[in-house]
């Protein structure tokens, strides 16, 4: 499943040189881990659970909500190409909509993301619902 170019808008620099194109405002991109996000938290050392566990409902709901209104889902995941195979046939087993999976996302958490584009993060803690604004204090770049 790939993300389809149609959605995508060019973009260029005060140059006027091509940059890396851009969804439109309304569209977002959600990046959503796997395990202990949309099901149990299973290591890379026990794959015989990768088959066994299951979703959390909030999250198969939400994550194909989101989807059904024209946002893009990557699951992304610390789980290793050998375990590709299993967790694309865990996704579709358990009815998950998705456009992509990214495998091999560093282990041991802790993540800073830096990117050139807008990042916005949200830590799961047990319950998948709608987003909601609030202000937080947030690690930034001297200026």
């Amino acid at each position: 499943m790939s993300q389809s170019s149609k959605e995508l808008q060019q973009t260029y620099n005060e140059k006027g040189e091509t940059i890396s194109p851009v969804l439109n405002e309304e569209t977002k991109n959600f990046l959503v881990d796997i395990d202990g996000t949309v099901t149990d938290d299973v290591p890379n050392e026990e794959p015989e659970r990768m088959v066994t566990c299951l979703p959390y409902p909030d999250a198969l709901k939400i994550v194909n909500k989101w989807y059904d209104e024209g946002h893009i889902i990557t699951f992304f995941t610390s789980r290793t190409e050998e375990h590709r195979d299993v967790t694309e046939t865990w996704l579709k087993k358990h009815n998950f909509k998705y456009h992509g999976l990214l495998m091999n996302k560093p282990r041991g958490g802790n993540y800073h993301w830096i990117d050139n584009h807008i990042v916005k993060a949200t830590r799961f803690k047990g319950k998948f619902t709608d987003l909601v604004v609030e202000t937080r204090e947030i690690e930034v770049f001297k200026s």
